[in-house]
Order: structure tokens, then sequence, then C-alpha cells
């Protein structure tokens, strides 16, 4: 029985598969879409919630801050957590208009222990308060 559901957004699909196989493993039910488009035009649609979204930042169509800023703005979307995965997260100040968005920041290459721990303790701290 699958602990919870997680939709991953990612323009790169070993990546996207990647994340998806581990999560898989560790009895996530998953959905992965290729860009923000269609993501949003799933979660905002009639399509069933993820428990929790794993974004990547740089896409080509809209990046993970436009996602997550739309996703927020949604009264259908935004109560899921969000956690972005991104190649980028030199600067201080990157790292903290991340946080200011999404619930967890983790870096690539991702470490799919840690991405674990952080569905596990956002899932244990419950629905956050329409960040």
């Amino acid at each position: 029985m699958p602990r919870s559901s997680v939709m991953i957004i990612d323009d790169d699909d070993s990546i996207g598969t990647a994340v998806s196989v581990r999560l898989s493993a560790a009895g996530y039910q998953t959905t992965y879409a290729q860009s923000g488009r269609a993501a949003l035009e799933l979660l905002t649609g009639d399509a069933a919630l993820p428990d929790a979204i794993v974004l990547d930042v740089r896409m080509p169509d809209l990046d993970g801050f436009e996602v997550c800023a739309r996703l927020r703005d949604h009264p259908r979307t935004r109560h899921i957590p969000v956690i972005f995965l991104t190649a980028n997260t030199a600067s201080p100040q990157r790292r903290a208009a991340m946080a200011a968005l999404g619930d967890a920041v983790l870096s690539k290459p991702y470490d799919g222990r840690k991405l674990l721990q952080t569905l596990e303790a956002l899932a244990a701290r419950g629905t956050p308060s329409g960040k």
C-alpha cells in the first residue's frame, strides 16, 4: 500500500525517472510532469492531488519559482508541500528565495535518503498553514 503520493516536476527525464524509481521503491505513489505548464494543468484541473511535490527550479517553459508561486496562489493547491530540487543553491539569497516559496530545498545531485527524510518530515509536520 502506498505511503502517500508525490508529483515530480522536472524537464530532465533521467532525473524525473530516477526520483520516481527511488520514491516508488520506498512505497510512494508517483506521478511525473515534464514541464511546469503540464504540472499546473494537472494540479489545477480535476486530477487527484499529490501529498507533496518535488520541483526542479530550472525548466524551459516556467521555472520552479513561477510554478510554486502559482501553486501557492491557487486555492486547490496552496496547501501542498513543495520540495525544490536544484543544482544551484550556492547563494544564500537564492536559498532564502526558495525557502520562502517552498517547504524544503535539496541540492542536485540529490541524496535519495535525504529526499525520503524530507518527505517524512513534511508528512509528520502535517499540512502547511497556507504558505
